[in-house]
């Protein structure tokens, strides 16, 4: 299905560049961005201001690591769909910038590519996140096929590219510009604008909007796993320490999670594993001993791992880094754990022994008449009270049953009762 894909983009890209034409704008993409759904959608918006600008071109400046491969044929059909529509789209590679892994693919899709100094082209070996070894080798044996495809419609150097993604080789500019992946280098924008003939064309600067930097920030499985575990351990600390504030952020920030989970269309596995912590993490508040709360986080460590599970990436999201920040994520939950075990637990505690709640099943003694209301004494305070087994004298002794506000309800002692009988 993928090669099916694949194959589309191949037949459908433009084969030559355009005629430059003097007094039409150049629209200037700054894509210093992983790839992922939120540069997509940029690349998206930037082909689409391109068309309705009627611009001569569009260059791409180009500093990223990598991403998504789903997010990355989405821009090369941006790309495909710019050149069908008369505009050709040129690569600058930024000085000392990366053109790796997934935005090797994305360059060598361009008309043009122009390496500053100090910058580089790939890697570009995909990887599937956890797949099995059939499913890596389909997925790196479609990547080899796009990529020599691309190199083969822009003349460029095929058994180098091949390279890139059969051996994860990358390429510095002096190298990727001797054995032909990129087609020049130059210093700068200007430089570049200049040797692709559009240094005298006015410029239309584009970069992420608001919309697309969300995007981008949610579409980190990372990010989402813990926005959602945050989120639910901010509820259960708000039940402690009401605030309100919390709540509102831990509701927010455990939709921001769901949200970016369906942007990246997170493993079921992990979203199960997830929602399983989530119970534990709430089961904390009946418990109170914090333990259940650090073993939700523990696990939720694990959902978070999953979520990215059978996604397609280059290079892959999961390295030393993620491993880090779930490591944090634990520590984190160890001491709100902690803190709920020694210090909010025996509050708690305490408070249920010497707070309104303890006077349930205490002996109180009427002194006045409850008829059925009255007063009576409890360890030592007088309190407004009604009688749940009759009428009360001054003097008898009665069991407190319940307290509803500011009124005890009482019922006979045995005793009592049994004198009436």
């Amino acid at each position: 299905m993928v090669l099916v894909a694949i194959d589309g983009l191949i037949v459908s890209a433009a084969q030559s560049t355009q005629t430059v034409a003097s007094g039409k704008v150049v629209v200037i993409a700054d894509f210093s961005l992983p790839v992922d759904a939120g540069s997509a959608a940029f690349m998206s918006r930037v082909v689409s201001t391109a068309q309705s600008d009627n611009a001569v071109a569009i260059i791409i400046e180009l500093n990223t690591p990598g991403g998504s491969l789903s997010d990355m044929l989405s821009i090369i059909n941006s790309i495909t769909e710019a050149n069908q529509s008369g505009i050709p789209t040129y690569t600058f590679i930024v000085p000392n910038g990366l053109g790796a892994s997934a935005g090797s693919y994305i360059a060598m899709a361009t008309n043009k590519i122009l390496m500053a100094p100090g910058s580089q082209i790939g890697p570009s070996t995909p990887i599937v996140v956890g797949g099995t070894p059939l499913e890596q080798n389909h997925t790196q044996a479609a990547m080899l096929s796009l990529m020599t495809s691309l190199a083969q419609q822009w003349g460029r150097n095929t058994t180098a590219v091949y390279n890139m993604v059969q051996y994860n080789q990358a390429f510095s500019v002096n190298d990727a510009v001797a054995v032909h992946i990129a087609d020049g280098t130059a210093i700068s924008l200007s430089d570049a604008l200049n040797q692709v003939g559009l240094s005298n064309n006015p410029q239309v600067s584009l970069g992420e909007d608001l919309y697309e930097q969300i995007i981008s920030a949610l579409s980190n499985a990372i990010l989402d796993g813990v926005l959602f575990l945050i989120g639910i351990i901010a509820v259960v600390l708000d039940v402690y320490h009401p605030t309100i504030v919390l709540s509102i952020v831990g509701v927010i920030a455990i939709v921001a999670g769901l949200v970016g989970a369906e942007i990246i269309g997170a493993s079921t596995l992990g979203i199960v594993i997830l929602v399983i912590a989530a119970a534990l993490i709430i089961v904390e508040l009946k418990l109170g001993h914090g333990l259940a709360l650090i073993a939700g986080v523990i696990l939720g460590a694990f959902g978070i791992y999953y979520l990215s599970l059978g996604m397609q990436y280059s290079p892959s999201p999961i390295n030393g880094v993620t491993e880090t920040e779930l490591g944090l994520l634990v520590a984190f939950g160890v001491i709100v754990g902690l803190y709920i075990r020694w210090i909010i637990g025996p509050i708690r505690r305490h408070k249920k022994l010497t707070g309104a709640e303890a006077m349930i099943g205490k002996t109180a003694v009427a002194i006045t008449n409850l008829t059925p209301k009255g007063e009576v004494r409890i360890l030592g305070e007088i309190w407004r009270a009604e009688s749940r087994s009759g009428d009360v004298s001054i003097g008898e002794q009665v069991i407190v049953k319940e307290l509803k506000g500011l009124v005890v309800l009482v019922e006979k002692t045995r005793e009592e009762q049994g004198i009436e009988k």
